[in-house]
C-alpha cells in the first residue's frame, strides 16, 4: 500500500485556514493591528533613533531612541567578565570547543570511540585554554572567569552530570529495595522542596565545612555542585516518568530472553525512556541554563552579573533598558538555539522508530 503523497499548502490556503470564521477573522486582524502598532515605535527605538558609536553617556544625552554605544563600549566586559582582555580568545575558543562537544554527543551518527576521546581531548584543551599556566598562556584564576563562558560551563557541566546522576537516582526511586527506593525519595523530595538559590547558599557555605581542608572545591566546583544537586532531583522525576511509561511487557521480554537488570536497563529500557522524556529534559536544560543567573548571589559574575557590572560605570550610568535587552537577546538565541536542537533530536529520534515499524 503505497502512501499518499503528502498535500503542499501554498500562501492563500495558509489565509483561507486563518479566515475560516467572523471570529478567527477578528482574531487575527486585532493581532495584526497590535503587532503593527508595537513594530513601528520599537523600530524607531531600536534602530532608526539610536545611537551607535560614543565614548561616553554624554554621547546619547537628548537622544529618543536606544544608546547602543554603551554595549559596544561594555561589550567584552558583558561576555568575559574580568577574564584578560588580552587573553580573551582563548575563553572564546573554549567555550566553542564545549558548545561543539556537546553539539556532537547529541548526534546519533558521532556516537562511538571517537565522542569519548574527542570529550577527553576537548575537556583537556578546554581547561587548558581557561585555566593557562603554559607557556605563552598565562595563568588565569578561575575567580576571574565569567560572563557568557562562565554560563555556558555551567549548564553545560551542570545540565549533563545532573542527567548522569539522575539515572542511578530515577531507577533507585521505583526500586524494590526499601532502602534505594526510601533514600532516593527522600533526596528528591528534600532537594524539590527549597528553591535553587537556598542550594547554592548550602553549597557554597557546607562544603568548606563537611570536606577536609586542601579537597574544598572554588567557588565555580561549589556553585556546580549545587546545580548538579537541584536538577539531578527533578531530572530524575522526569526519567521515572519515562520508565513508567513503558509496558510491563518490554521487562518480561527481556527476561524472557535471559538479559540481566543492567543489560535491561542500559540496552532496552533506558534509551526508550529518554526518547519518551526527551522534550522534557530539553525544557530542564533551559531551566538550567536561565538558572545559573542566579550564581550572582554568591559572588559569582556570569552573563547577568557581567552586565550588571558594566552598568556600575560612572561613565555610563542609567541605560538599564539597552543592558538588559541585549543579556536577553543572548539568552534568547541561546534557548532557542537549545529548543530547536532538541526538536531536531526529537524528530529524527521519532522517524528512526517509525521507519523500523
Amino acid at each position: 500500500m503505497t502512501r499518499a503523497a503528502p498535500i503542499t499548502s501554498g500562501f492563500a490556503d495558509i489565509v483561507r485556514s486563518q479566515l475560516r470564521s467572523p471570529l478567527a477573522a477578528g482574531l487575527n486582524l486585532l493581532v495584526l493591528l497590535a503587532f503593527v502598532a508595537i513594530l513601528k515605535p520599537a523600530l524607531d527605538w531600536a534602530v532608526f533613533d539610536a545611537v551607535w558609536r560614543g565614548e561616553s553617556g554624554a554621547a546619547c544625552d537628548g537622544a529618543t531612541g536606544a544608546c547602543w554605544a554603551f554595549i559596544g563600549d561594555k561589550m567584552r566586559l558583558i561576555l568575559f567578565g574580568r577574564f584578560p582582555g588580552p587573553e580573551q580568545w582563548r575563553a572564546a575558543v573554549g567555550t566553542a570547543v564545549l558548545v561543539g562537544l556537546v553539539m556532537a554527543s547529541l548526534t546519533p551518527s558521532c556516537w562511538g570511540r571517537r565522542l569519548v576521546w574527542s570529550w577527553g581531548a576537548g575537556l583537556i584543551l578546554y581547561f587548558v585554554l581557561m585555566a593557562g599556566g603554559l607557556p605563552g598562556l598565562p595563568k588565569v584564576s578561575s575567580a576571574d572567569w565569567g560572563g557568557l563562558p562562565l554560563t555556558i560551563l555551567l549548564t553545560v557541566f551542570g545540565s549533563g552530570l545532573g542527567l548522569v546522576l539522575s539515572v542511578p537516582v530515577a531507577l533507585a526511586r521505583q526500586s524494590r529495595l526499601p532502602v534505594f527506593r526510601v533514600a532516593a525519595t527522600v533526596y528528591i523530595e528534600a532537594v524539590r522542596g527549597v528553591p535553587l538559590i537556598s542550594v547554592l547558599f548550602m553549597a557554597s557555605i557546607l562544603l568548606p565545612v563537611i570536606l577536609p581542608e586542601g579537597l574544598t572545591p572554588g567557588g565555580i566546583g561549589r556553585a556546580l555542585t549545587g546545580i548538579v544537586i537541584f536538577f539531578a532531583a527533578y531530572m530524575a522525576e522526569v526519567l521515572r516518568g519515562g520508565l513508567q511509561s513503558l509496558p510491563r511487557g518490554q521487562y518480561e521480554a527481556c527476561a524472557a530472553l535471559g538479559l540481566g537488570y543492567v543489560a535491561t536497563m542500559a540496552k532496552v529500557i533506558l534509551p526508550q525512556a529518554f526518547v519518551i522524556v526527551l522534550p522534557a529534559i530539553v525544557n530542564m536544560v533551559i531551566s538550567a541554563l536561565k538558572g545559573t543567573s542566579l550564581v550572582v548571589i554568591v559572588a559569582m559574575m556570569d552573563l547577568l552579573g557581567t552586565t550588571k557590572a558594566a552598568l556600575a560605570d560612572p561613565d555610563w550610568i542609567g541605560f538599564y533598558v539597552e543592558a538588559y535587552v541585549f543579556a536577553g537577546i543572548i539568552y534568547g538565541v541561546m534557548c532557542g538555539g537549545i529548543s530547536w536542537y532538541g526538536r531536531r533530536i526529537e524528530h529524527r529520534f521519532v522517524s528512526s522508530r517509525e521507519h523500523k515499524k
